[in-house]
């Protein structure tokens, strides 16, 4: 769909700037959208690489495991068919505890080991509730730090690149709550599944 839509997007730029006249400006922007896109991903690579090297030192000083033996009463409350399964809920605990340090892309591959393992606790049948939820927790996450944001406005010249943390604090907590209510709520009224 995204295909679709940024080919869209392409082709009526190219039709818009032909009919007005414009088509050097839309050479222009081309070559410096290219040129920004470039510099914008080698200024994230950089700060890319750090984080994740923090999270797999985390992960080899025994730290993660700590923070995971901490998380892991509290999810077990969201996902009771998961707590019955120690690696499942240990990889849940996972993808949480990356998603809070800001590292998503170390988060991505974690979760979609969870959300198998979690999916298969079902029988691979239907949409399980707490496999939504799952994917509701990965999507929203709580972020104590945003480092993606962060390196996105350093490359841009931010003075203080982290000064946005209580917005992004109390923006991910609120959509975490929204969005975990708004499950439950729809898991209630809506039609109940055969387990």
């Amino acid at each position: 769909m995204m295909n679709y839509l940024w080919a869209g997007m392409i082709i009526l730029s190219c039709i818009t700037a032909c009919m007005t006249g414009r088509t050097a400006e839309l050479s222009a922007a081309v070559t410096d959208g290219a040129g920004q896109a470039v510099t914008l991903c080698i200024s994230l690579a950089g700060i890319m690489g750090l984080w994740s090297g923090i999270l797999e030192l985390m992960q080899e000083s025994g730290l993660s495991k700590r923070i995971t033996a901490v998380l892991c009463p509290i999810l077990r409350l969201l996902f009771r068919r998961a707590a019955k399964d120690q690696q499942t809920i240990e990889r849940i605990a996972a993808n949480v505890t990356a998603n809070l340090l800001g590292v998503s892309n170390a988060a991505t591959p974690i979760g979609l080991q969870a959300a198998d393992r979690l999916y298969s606790l079902y029988d691979r049948k239907g949409t399980p509730d707490e496999v939504l939820q799952f994917i509701i927790l990965n999507t929203t996450s709580i972020q104590l730090i945003p480092t993606t944001v962060a390196a996105v406005r350093a490359s841009l010249g931010a003075a203080q690149p982290f000064d946005i943390m209580p917005a992004v604090w109390g923006a991910s907590i609120f959509s975490v709550i929204t969005g975990l209510g708004a499950a439950k709520l729809f898991a209630h009224i809506g039609p109940k599944e055969k387990r």
